[in-house]
């Protein structure tokens, strides 16, 4: 019997309520047969719980029924503090409210792991912009926080990269997502599901009108496939390179992963000196042109013969700019 697979037990009942041993048995990972067996230890340990029959039953806790916090590991207190990092609460305008959370949660912890989980905060630090870049200003996050909880319609007026440039649109806050520094915006519009860049709302206004997220969205699943198509529509070409064994090197502080994964997957070697040539995805000819600039004669671009020549243009300014006269 495992200690902690019962108080995961309890704790579903606790915050679900009431649940199917089938359901039980999916989150646990374990057979039907095991929670009830587990169920049956809970209540001859004193926990009340109880079934309830029928089509809509299963099993829960008595009304009010409340645990401590007192099952948790030390490793898993570590982590219930790295979930409430200040930076990403404080855009959020949740600062404060994660303050007295912390001090609820320490409260309840037994010493032990009241001491295991503040040592967190010594140790871990979270800076969320990338280097040589600073955090971008959002003025409208707290904002937008509210219209995602209160399920608000918001209407804004949106700067995008392509004309018109500043447009109108009303839109269902979904969910928000922190990505490298920059927050993210999900929500519906014009009965679709889009993705904004908050830094680039102009202006915004909270609703009365209210709405439900449609049925079965999860914003983790919509963000994973949102980026997958990015990475598709991004990368419109492919160019052939040879690279010596520097470059190669070189090559994962240069330029992002997927690039470097794909020639990884296609390089073999040619000559006896250790070059290899392989194919990389590429945007445009002219961005392709600057990311190999930068590796120098450590890298050799073999086609599209367009990206070649746009190379060896920018090679020939250079040595014009710092040749000798």
């Amino acid at each position: 019997m495992s200690a902690d697979r019962l108080l995961s037990l309890m704790l579903l009942l606790q915050t679900r309520g009431r649940m199917s041993a089938r359901r039980l048995a999916e989150e646990l990972g374990v057979s039907v047969r095991t929670v009830h067996r587990d169920l049956g230890r809970l209540h001859a340990a004193g926990i009340p719980v109880y079934a309830e029959h029928g089509r809509a039953g299963g099993y829960q806790l008595l009304d009010g029924y409340r645990t401590r916090l007192t099952g948790l590991s030390a490793s898993e207190a570590r982590v219930l503090f790295l979930a409430g990092l200040p930076a990403p609460a404080a855009d959020l305008g949740l600062a404060a409210e994660v303050a007295a959370t912390r001090l609820k949660l320490l409260a309840a912890l037994p010493a032990v792991l009241r001491e295991e989980a503040t040592r967190a905060d010594a140790v871990f630090h979270l800076d969320a912009p990338g280097w040589y870049r600073e955090a971008e200003e959002a003025p409208y996050l707290p904002l937008f926080v509210d219209a995602v909880f209160g399920r608000r319609e918001v209407d804004v007026r949106y700067r995008r990269w392509r004309e018109p440039q500043e447009v109108d649109r009303r839109l269902r806050p979904y969910g928000l997502v922190l990505k490298s520094g920059t927050w993210y915006l999900v929500a519906g519009v014009e009965g679709r599901t889009a993705t904004f860049r908050i830094s680039q709302v102009l202006d915004a206004t909270v609703r009365d009108e209210r709405f439900e997220r449609p049925e079965g969205f999860a914003l983790g699943d919509y963000w994973s496939s949102y980026l997958a198509e990015f990475e598709a529509r991004r990368h419109t070409g492919t160019a052939t390179v040879r690279f010596s064994p520097r470059g190669r090197e070189r090559l994962a502080a240069n330029v992002p992963p997927e690039v470097v994964r794909a020639y990884e997957a296609t390089a073999t070697p040619v000559g006896d000196d250790g070059w290899t040539e392989g194919e990389i995805p590429t945007e445009s000819t002219e961005h392709a042109c600057g990311e190999l600039l930068r590796l120098g004669t450590d890298v050799e671009v073999m086609a599209p013969p367009e990206l070649r020549r746009a190379v060896s243009a920018a090679v020939h300014a250079l040595a014009r700019t710092y040749g000798d006269d």
